[in-house]
């Protein structure tokens, strides 16, 4: 069976010269969740945002089977969902539920489908409780849900979390491993929390210098490069 994502030397060079991806070879699986580790600035974030197409570089990138190509953007982002490291950067209507509801509106659903997903999703993710307030009232923990619940309801196959587990306390970290281990999309998860990644994760790639230098279990590769932060409290 062909892979959900292939990735073939993949690089990739800021405006300022600055290289940060410098021959990146990926796959992921189906039923996957794979940690991306590595250092700040080691071209983790630069990798997922190539996988939607929001940054072009050399190399191949396929999603389903789909060069990420401008032909492929629209069902390349409805096959792969982003979620960013600050939830509140995806949360901008009025309402809980609007929001959820915009990117199947955004695809081409009728406004009553796109309700009907939205609702389903919220669902999902334990927030459909929620679904009448306005986002900025919601805690870091429910905001993270809701971001989740926006990108379930485009129906993905792929789920992609830039650091998941920052601004949650440790119940909010729990509860968000919980979700993630009971949703069938394969996922990849850029975490430096080892806990949460040892608690998600099948396998690891680690990052350095915008390659990937070594992948194998979490376990493995918190040992052979000294990784093994946890994420710090909310204040």
């Amino acid at each position: 069976m062909a892979p959900l994502i292939l990735v073939r030397g993949l690089r990739f060079q800021y405006e300022d010269g600055t290289v940060a991806l410098n021959g990146v070879d990926f796959r992921l699986e189906e039923g996957e969740t794979v940690a991306l580790l590595g250092a700040n600035g080691s071209g983790k974030t630069t990798f997922a945002l190539h996988l939607n197409g929001l940054l072009s570089g050399k190399g191949t990138v396929e999603i389903c089977g789909l060069p990420v190509n401008p032909k492929n953007l629209v069902e390349v982002r409805r096959k792969i969902g982003l979620v960013f490291q600050d939830s509140e950067s995806q949360l901008f209507m009025p309402t809980v539920l609007e929001d959820v509801a915009f990117g199947p509106l955004n695809h081409g659903l009728s406004p009553h489908q796109a309700v009907e997903r939205a609702i389903a999703a919220l669902e999902q993710v334990g927030m459909l409780a929620a679904a009448g307030k306005a986002p900025y009232h919601l805690s870091a923990g429910e905001k993270k849900r809701v971001a989740i619940a926006g990108i379930l309801a485009v129906k993905p196959d792929i789920l992609v979390l830039d650091e998941p587990t920052t601004f949650l306390d440790p119940p909010g970290q729990r509860a968000l491993a919980q979700l993630l281990s009971a949703l069938p999309q394969a996922k990849i998860l850029i975490t430096h929390d080892m806990p949460f990644a040892r608690a998600t994760c099948s396998r690891a790639a680690f990052f350095r210098h915008g390659v990937i230098v070594e992948e194998g279990s979490v376990e493995q590769l918190a040992r052979r490069y000294e990784w093994d932060f946890v994420a710090p409290r909310p204040t």
